[in-house]
């Protein structure tokens, strides 16, 4: 059981493990749903969020084991959120994967500076995002890809 949380038999994977939390921060509609569509049906537990302020709330709540953040998105973008994160010292150790349909160096560079372990670009197929969840979340559910 987690700290305040009791968890149904239901949600549980075989050997007794919880599903891996997986959220996903983009102020596209289509990516939310898409990105939840393919990984809810590879068995990961998928939070989303609109912007990096609905997000900040849903990590504290929720305690994600990986986070996908887009980097432009209005009012808090993608670099900014991913610093917020990093910087509380509760979920400095999650790992934040920039999404960007811009691949320069400088991107990579920006995202790096802010504190993600990853950038990962756009579009992407849920073989890319397995592969990345599987790298970064050690106990993460393997999926054949």
């Amino acid at each position: 059981m987690l700290q305040g949380v009791s968890v149904e038999p239901s949600v549980r994977l075989m050997g007794g493990r919880m599903p891996t939390k997986v959220m996903i921060i983009d102020d596209s509609n289509t990516i939310r749903r898409t990105t939840e569509a393919l990984l809810s049906k590879a068995g990961y537990e998928v939070l989303v969020a609109a912007d990096g302020f609905e997000a900040m709330s849903m990590i504290t709540d929720h305690r994600p084991d990986i986070i996908f953040v887009d980097i432009m998105m209005p009012r808090l973008d993608g670099y900014q959120t991913c610093s917020l994160i990093k910087h509380n010292r509760q979920f400095r150790n999650t790992p934040v994967i920039m999404l960007s349909s811009k691949d320069g160096l400088f991107d990579r560079a920006r995202g790096r500076i802010a504190g993600s372990e990853e950038h990962v670009n756009k579009p992407f197929t849920q073989h890319d995002l397995i592969q990345v969840i599987n790298k970064h979340v050690p106990r993460a559910k393997k999926v054949a890809s």
